[in-house]
C-alpha cells in the first residue's frame, strides 16, 4: 500500500500508544527499517478495520537509537557522513541491499572480531553479504581513509593533493563520492545565495577539478554528472561557470 504521508520511528510510539487502544495498527514500510524493532506484529484484519501507518526509515533517529545500543563507531561514523547510504530500494533480483537492519547486523559482525583482526579481506566478505555493491564497497574505502589518515578537508584547504596511488584507487573514489555530495549539499540554488563559505568552496572546488581531471577524468566527470534517472544535482550557474573557466584553470596550472 502505498502513501504519501510517512512517520518517522520517534513518531510512532506516541501513535500507536494512542490508536492501538482503540484500533489495529497496521504498519507499512520498507524491509528491515525496524519495524518489527519499534511494534510487535498485530492481528491481521481487513483493510478498512485498520489505521494504516507508514514507517519511513529517518537516519538522526536511527542514529541515536543505534548509539544507544552500542552499535559498531565505525559504521555510526559512516552513517554520520553518508546518511544516504543507510537504505536503498529493494532489488528485483535476491541479491543483498543495505537496510538499518542490514547494518545493524554487520555491527554485530564485525564487533565479534578483534580490532586487528578485522582486515579488508573480512571487511568484503561481510559487507558483500550484507549491503549493496557501492555501499559496501564505499564503506570499506572510507575505512581505509580513516585508517591511512586519508580526509577530504586537507584536498579542501590546498594542504594536500588527491590520492594518485593505483592501490588507493577505492580511496580516490571514496573522496571524490564524498567531494561530489558535499558540492550537492553546499552549492546554493542561485548564484547570489549561499554564505561566504559556500561561495569560497565553489571557488575551491573548480580547481580541485582540474586537478582530479589530472589523475582522472573518469572521476572527474563523476563529480558533474547527472542523477541516474538523467536530473542534473548541481545548480545549473555552476555547471555554466565549470565549462567557462575550468579551460583557464587548466592553462595556469601548465
Amino acid at each position: 500500500m502505498d502513501s504519501a504521508v510517512t512517520v518517522t520511528p520517534a513518531q510512532l510510539p506516541d501513535l500507536l500508544l494512542h490508536l492501538a487502544t482503540v484500533r489495529p495498527v497496521f504498519i507499512w514500510g520498507a524491509p528491515g527499517i525496524g519495524k518489527s524493532a519499534l511494534a510487535r506484529p498485530m492481528a491481521s484484519a481487513l483493510i478498512n478495520r485498520m489505521v494504516h501507518v507508514h514507517l519511513k526509515a529517518d537516519v538522526t533517529d536511527w542514529l541515536v537509537w543505534a548509539a544507544n545500543e552500542g552499535l559498531h563507531p565505525l559504521i555510526l561514523q559512516y552513517l554520520t557522513e553518508r546518511p544516504d547510504h543507510l537504505w536503498s530500494p529493494a532489488p528485483k533480483a535476491q541479491e543483498p541491499f543495505s537496510t538499518p537492519r542490514s547494518w545493524h547486523i554487520l555491527s554485530d559482525c564485525m564487533l565479534s572480531y578483534p580490532a586487528d583482526d578485522l582486515d579488508d579481506a573480512v571487511l568484503e566478505v561481510l559487507t558483500s553479504g550484507l549491503l549493496t555493491a557501492q555501499h559496501g564497497s564505499a564503506f570499506r574505502a572510507w575505512i581505509k581513509v580513516v585508517r591511512n589518515r586519508h580526509s577530504l578537508e586537507p584536498i579542501i584547504k590546498g594542504e594536500v593533493g588527491w590520492p594518485a596511488a593505483p592501490e588507493d584507487r577505492d580511496v580516490l573514489y571514496f573522496l571524490v563520492e564524498t567531494f561530489r555530495e558535499r558540492l550537492i549539499r553546499q552549492l546554493p540554488a542561485a548564484k547570489e545565495g549561499g554564505s561566504p563559505d559556500s561561495r569560497q568552496f565553489a571557488h575551491r572546488a573548480k580547481a580541485m577539478l582540474v586537478s582530479l581531471a589530472e589523475i582522472s577524468l573518469e572521476m572527474a566527470q563523476l563529480v558533474v554528472a547527472n542523477d541516474t534517472d538523467g536530473t542534473p544535482v548541481l545548480p545549473a550557474w555552476y555547471l555554466a561557470e565549470i565549462v567557462r573557466d575550468l579551460p583557464r584553470l587548466v592553462a595556469a596550472r601548465d
